[in-house]
């Protein structure tokens, strides 16, 4: 019985729960809050609303996993043409552009 209750009240809190329209601290648009994310929210026990939207929230995330990534410009042994890397080229190594890199990746396997 008590599960049943447990249940119902859940179903209330979350029929109570409206969509927010909130504003991004980075980009200043608006994004909503949608119900289930506050659901989510309450259920795993955080206090604050989001304070960025779904986009600035992804690529700060990726920025702290990844750091600021530099990128360098080559140009391509095999076609020549200008690209960029994101790791710092050796010397006497060569550097391939996307493409040149896929087709030869697809030719060893």
């Amino acid at each position: 019985m008590e599960y049943g209750l447990i249940n119902l009240k859940r179903k209330v809190n979350f029929m109570e729960i409206q969509d927010k329209t909130l504003t991004c601290r980075d980009c200043g648009r608006e994004f909503t809050f949608t119900k289930g994310e506050q659901e989510f929210y309450r259920e795993k026990g955080f206090q604050n609303e989001p304070t960025r939207c779904p986009d600035c929230r992804s690529s700060r995330k990726k920025e702290r996993s990844f750091g600021k990534r530099r990128s360098y410009d080559v140009t391509c042994d095999k076609c020549g043409a200008q690209t960029q890397v994101p790791f710092e080229p050796s010397q006497g190594r060569p550097v391939y552009c996307r493409d040149c890199f896929a087709k030869m990746s697809g030719d060893r396997f």
